[in-house]
């Protein structure tokens, strides 16, 4: 009997597959946009920084003059009792909560919202920063780490600075067992992974070569093709090589 394929195991859902939630630490969002961060500024300062599993970069705690909590990813320089400020009137310097309006040209930012009050969804991964690239009307065009641009509203609010962490990937792994907790452990993530070229032909449709590099099948499959078979270029739109121009 041949085995499942992975996507076929991963649906079904094992614990192998399943991510440690009850290790990582609480949700990280800005506080509600209420009257005062569009009107005025709101004070606060940075209570704690705490390492968690479940993210790549650091994440501090801000407590607010009205008492409100807020975790947010941390940002590179900030340290435990710096002062930090949220709103239309605040400074454009690291660690501030400002309203894309109100962000100079070239500043680079991170945690920024998708819409207006959302909390925070784009650039949050360690070492990751925007940069906005200009105001014109109603549009702010930014300039995400994938060299991508993106236009957004003058509303959303985005944080100053650049995500603590960054070079965490230029340290050298050395051993497959620092490997297995970084990629297996971390995030629930599954690992190793095989190449269905490298496995026998019962095993994978890929499979049954001696080369691990050659296929034994096409790769193209239909968009309609069962789960046993749905691996490879799913639904292709062209095939072969691309001719040179």
């Amino acid at each position: 009997m041949p085995k499942r394929l992975r996507q076929q195991r991963r649906g079904k859902g094992k614990q192998v597959f399943r991510a440690p939630s009850f290790h990582f630490k609480a949700k990280s969002q800005y506080r509600n946009y209420d009257r005062i961060e569009k009107e005025d500024v709101m004070r606060g300062q940075v209570v704690d920084l705490i390492n968690d599993p479940g993210r790549s970069a650091p994440i501090m705690i801000l407590k607010y003059d009205d008492g409100s909590y807020v975790t947010v990813p941390a940002p590179y320089g900030i340290k435990v009792g710096d002062a930090v400020s949220a709103g239309s009137n605040a400074e454009p310097k690291i660690g501030n909560i400002l309203p894309l309006r109100k962000i100079p040209p070239g500043t680079e930012v991170f945690n920024i919202e998708s819409m207006p009050g959302d909390g925070g969804k784009f650039v949050r991964a360690s070492g990751s920063s925007a940069r906005i690239i200009g105001h014109e009307g109603n549009r702010v065009t930014i300039r995400f780490p994938s060299k991508a641009f993106k236009i957004l509203s003058p509303e959303c609010r985005a944080m100053v600075g650049v995500v603590a962490g960054f070079g965490r990937k230029e340290k050298p792994i050395v051993k497959a067992g620092r490997n297995y907790y970084i990629r297996a452990k971390a995030r629930g993530k599954y690992w190793p992974n095989v190449c269905g070229v490298a496995m026998n032909a019962i095993n994978h449709p890929h499979g049954g070569k001696r080369r691990s590099t050659q296929k034994s099948k096409k790769l193209t499959v239909s968009r309609n093709a069962p789960p046993g078979a749905k691996v490879g270029s799913i639904a292709a739109k062209r095939t072969g090589r691309k001719k040179v121009i």
